[in-house]
């Protein structure tokens, strides 16, 4: 018995060991990319034309691609514009379905499970099939070119809707029967009692919909018109095609570089949150 127990144990080691070394070998292939964006970005030899092979070091280490990258292009404008739309996207998208997450999860109103059926069918229509529909919306009524299209169709966002409501289901309802007993209203008990608890759930909505918006370039450039306010996406989409006669592969990495510094960042600060409410979310009362 101890031999076959001691069997086990080795062959369940070995597993665990060829498991680790396969993460491994993919961590370092999907870092490999990115190593070589990174370097790419401080090679002065680069800003003329890419080397092939790609070299694993730079040839001629420089600050001078981002140099070139902030004088043509208004970056820092870029970077403004992208943190008004972001923040208006996660105000509008992450109230909204925090607010539909808690009605579809403790309000039990009349057609509860039509409108549930209803909301998780809005998951099934992609976004370029009613792309042109609201711009033409927003033209007709004097909304195209401004922010306020990029942030309404926020008020419809399914999937943190949905997650939300995964989330509040693990919460115990008898939280808010104490609250009503006590005299809150609806809106109170969603403010006082169940946002302190939904911390990392709201931390995840804010990075997902951070990163949505950060990196979203078609809808931006078919609503916005005005150089005065495109997103950083669009400005080094523009770069590529502008420039197409000196591709200057320096400065795209460049970009691409100052472009991922805030999202790694808002990532690293909430990334704890993110792992608790994907763990938590599945949780049943």
């Amino acid at each position: 018995m101890a031999e076959k127990e001691k069997s086990y144990s080795r062959s369940q080691m070995i597993g665990k060991i060829v498991l680790f070394a396969v993460l491994c070998l993919f961590a370092i292939i999907l870092f490999i990319p990115l190593y070589w964006m990174v370097q790419s970005s401080f090679d002065a030899a680069c800003i003329v034309d890419a080397p092939f092979p790609p070299r694993w070091f730079p040839k001629e280490p420089s600050l001078e691609p981002y140099r070139l990258m902030f004088t043509q292009l208004p970056m820092l404008s870029y970077i403004k514009n992208t943190f008004i739309v972001a923040i208006g996207v996660i105000l509008v998208s992450g109230t909204s379905s925090m607010l539909a997450a808690y009605a579809l999860s403790k309000i039990k109103f009349k057609g509860h499970s039509v409108v549930l059926m209803m909301t998780m069918s809005v998951l099934m229509i992609p976004f370029e099939l009613i792309m042109i529909p609201l711009y033409s919306f927003f033209s007709q009524v004097g909304l195209s070119n401004s922010y306020w299209c990029m942030w309404l169709p926020g008020l419809v966002y399914t999937f943190g809707t949905f997650f939300g409501k995964q989330y509040l289901d693990g919460i115990p309802d008898a939280l808010r029967e104490a609250a009503m007993i006590d005299g809150a209203g609806e809106i109170r008990t969603f403010v006082q009692i169940y946002v302190p608890l939904m911390g990392s759930i709201i931390a995840t909505i804010v990075v997902l919909l951070f990163l949505g918006a950060w990196n979203d370039l078609m809808w931006p450039m078919i609503a916005l018109s005005s150089r005065a306010k495109w997103t950083i996406q669009i400005g080094l989409s523009t770069f590529t095609t502008e420039k197409g006669a000196t591709p200057a592969p320096a400065l795209r990495m460049a970009g691409a570089c100052v472009s991922l510094i805030p999202v790694l960042i808002l990532y690293l600060f909430l990334q704890r949150f993110i792992v608790e409410s994907i763990a938590l979310s599945g949780i049943k009362q």
